[in-house]
């Protein structure tokens, strides 16, 4: 067990190296510079500013003191936003993103594994029928035009919920529905198929035949068993609920980490871009190690497998 979480943890570092170099990398194969938008900028200005931030010099060098900064926990000062240090903006705007993700989170296991429990105790009846039409639903319709049809309808023409801000509890209403449609959806269908596998497998026939009662077989058995593929599905959940959160950010005003993402995108702000980039990197290959070793200890299983393999 020692031996798989240390190689899943030598795995994330490594990844994270490749993120920042890419990340890095791209940056400068986009055409233009962070200062072209700014409107009549003399050439000598224009100089004393890409010095200021090292654009000048060789792009080994860039790099280097790149991966330099990183190591040191260093993302770099903002070109944009004056004096503002990267870190600092991702600390102070994260908080919005990452209460809306925890609760889009949660909202997702929690309504996603009860669909697919009804749908999978109630197999080819009404109730199946409805859990399976809400999923193909969630599945199809994009997060940004159901947030923006909820943010019309409910919002401006019954005014249920105010349009914009993360203020109250009923503001989460509508950003944690667009959020999370497509993760419950996915989560359900991989419940009913998860469950419905395991209600046909023999364990459960010889329980059924031992005269156990059937909530008892459902709690003990199928639950447990129901779920495990929705534990590795975490990790990805993790990445979808924060990089989806950066268009539905957008769309609700909220002041969170996306918003501000999708905002230095458009001005080029190469430090704030790499930073963000790397900070919500590192937020997935954390979230994808966490389920992998979750996922061990939930299974008895892959745990022994992995004792004998040590």
């Amino acid at each position: 067990m020692v031996r798989y979480i240390s190689s899943k943890f030598i795995y994330m570092l490594v990844s994270i190296f490749v993120l920042a170099t890419l990340t890095f990398m791209l940056m400068k194969v986009i055409p233009g510079d962070p200062f072209m938008s700014e409107k009549a900028v003399p050439p000598e200005v224009k100089a004393r500013l890409m010095a200021q931030y090292g654009l000048d010099k060789p792009l080994y060098q860039q790099y280097g003191q790149y991966l330099n900064n990183i190591i040191h926990g260093d993302l770099g000062v903002s070109m944009k936003m004056q004096n503002q240090d990267v870190g600092r903006v991702i600390r102070d705007s994260f908080g919005f993103s990452l209460r809306l993700g925890i609760v889009s989170i949660i909202v997702s296991v929690v309504v996603g594994v009860s669909l697919g429990m009804i749908a999978a105790l109630n197999h080819r009846k009404l109730m199946d029928n409805i859990a399976m039409v809400l999923a193909v639903i969630g599945v199809s319709v994009p997060s940004f035009v159901l947030a923006s049809f909820m943010q019309y309808f409910l919002g401006v023409k019954l005014r249920w919920f105010n349009v914009a801000g993360l203020n109250g509890p009923l503001d989460y209403v509508m950003p944690v529905i667009a959020l999370s449609a497509l993760s419950i959806a996915f989560i359900a269908r991989l419940t009913r198929s998860s469950m419905l596998e395991v209600l046909h497998a023999d364990y459960i026939k010889t329980a059924k035949a031992k005269g156990l009662t059937n909530w008892y077989i459902i709690r003990k058995h199928v639950i447990r068993n129901g779920i495990l593929p929705v534990v590795t599905y975490l990790g990805p959940l993790t990445a979808n609920v924060l990089t989806g959160s950066v268009v539905i950010e957008s769309i609700f005003g909220i002041g969170g980490l996306g918003k501000v993402f999708v905002y230095n995108i458009t001005n080029r702000d190469y430090p704030m871009i790499m930073g963000i980039t790397l900070f919500y990197g590192i937020i997935l290959m954390v979230a994808r190690f966490l389920t992998d070793i979750a996922y061990g200890l939930v299974d008895p299983r892959i745990k022994l497998t992995r004792r004998k393999e040590g």
